[in-house]
């Protein structure tokens, strides 16, 4: 039994109108709920009848927040290892169709990109890759890994799915988090921007939360590609999929991302965009439905976005990013997936946590509780 076997029958358009026939009254009852917040609670939060009490759901977010994660922000920061990839994904500048200079990172160069992101002060570190089996295979993914780990205290990765056992085996090596974002959750839809390429497997990459939660990895990180299907659908079946989720691998740690599509090779329009305001309703909505799990906002948004939301129930934050493999080192923009929106330095980003009266946490793991 997994995920894929809950919602197979979902009906994305009955989903779709309740939540978009939420009355202010089931907004108010929700926003002022002493107890546990439900899914139809999170549907009225969502609805568009919320946005006009977002200023009440910030201030309860950011209560709520600090409460549970105090007024700490984690850092952390991706290495690309690879802009190579066997899938046709519409919306992505890694497409194997797009005429891209390819690059993939040998030993020496993932040290030398290792070497300088330490200078910089991080601690925890996430690998991305392209989905390419033979150029990334298991034993490049597992190398990559054992060499973070000699360096940093947290290693995450963001590359293909894998089965459970490459899982477990990685968690030895000193893997702690992985995030898979599902990109769309719109199982009919799903192959119009998947065409091509192992990803085109809809229900192997929707269970690969499962083969996470069986592996033991100590956090999984899960996201929707904001842009590609209407935002507050794919937000209700992921909430209901954490939930599912945290009540099957109870001793894992989760985590939501809020990526939303930005300029790249292609020519990909986003069909149901998300503006600033209503992102900020979906980051909220998110605290209230739940306390515990972690929200991470990247260098996707910009400057003046992440400064003003930080203190509204995010809890973890990208610097300093470079979207190409080698990009630290060299950066290149021939090999970038997307274009950056904020580009200021990690030294800046954490000047101005600490200035919203915030600690930047470039530490919160070690290694040695794995042993």
């Amino acid at each position: 039994m997994t995920f894929y076997d809950e919602i197979k029958n979902l009906n994305w358009e009955e989903t779709k109108n309740k939540i978009y026939s939420k009355t202010v009254e089931d907004v108010l009852n929700a926003i002022n709920k002493s107890g546990n917040r439900t899914l139809e609670d999170f549907c009225a939060l969502i609805s568009p009848a919320a946005l006009p009490y977002l200023e009440n759901m910030a201030q309860l977010s950011q209560s709520i927040t600090q409460k549970r994660f105090g007024k700490t922000i984690q850092l952390y920061i991706p290495l690309y290892l690879s802009n190579e990839c066997t899938n046709g994904c519409t919306y992505c500048g890694f497409n194997h169709s797009n005429k891209i200079k390819r690059k993939t990172l040998n030993e020496q160069e993932i040290i030398e990109e290792i070497n300088i992101i330490k200078k910089l002060g991080f601690e925890h570190i996430l690998l991305v890759t392209g989905e390419h089996q033979k150029k990334t295979d298991f034993e490049y993914i597992k190398n990559a890994v054992k060499l973070a780990s000699n360096y940093f205290s947290l290693v995450s990765l963001e590359i293909q799915p894998l089965d459970t056992s490459e899982y477990l085996e990685l968690t030895k090596c000193g893997l702690n988090t992985v995030y898979v974002y599902q990109e769309t959750y719109n199982e009919k839809k799903y192959p119009v921007y998947h065409p091509t390429g192992k990803k085109s497997n809809f229900q192997y990459r929707l269970e690969t939360p499962d083969r996470l939660g069986k592996s033991g990895v100590h956090k999984i990180g899960l996201g929707t590609l904001i842009g590609l299907e209407d935002w507050r659908t794919e937000a209700f079946v992921m909430a209901r999929h954490l939930q599912y989720l945290e009540k099957k691998y109870w001793q894992t740690k989760f985590s939501i991302s809020f990526p939303r599509l930005r300029p790249h090779q292609g020519n990909f329009t986003p069909n149901y965009p998300i503006n600033e305001a209503e992102l900020v309703q979906l980051i909220t909505a998110y605290r209230l439905f739940n306390e515990n799990v972690e929200l991470s906002l990247s260098t996707r948004e910009s400057a003046i976005f992440r400064n003003h939301t930080m203190k509204l129930g995010i809890t973890t934050m990208s610097a300093g990013s470079k979207t190409e493999p080698g990009g630290y080192a060299n950066s290149t923009k021939e090999l970038e997936q997307f274009n950056v929106n904020d580009d200021r330095s990690p030294l800046e980003v954490c000047q101005l946590i600490q200035q919203n009266g915030y600690e930047a946490v470039w530490k919160d793991w070690s290694n040695y509780f794995q042993k």
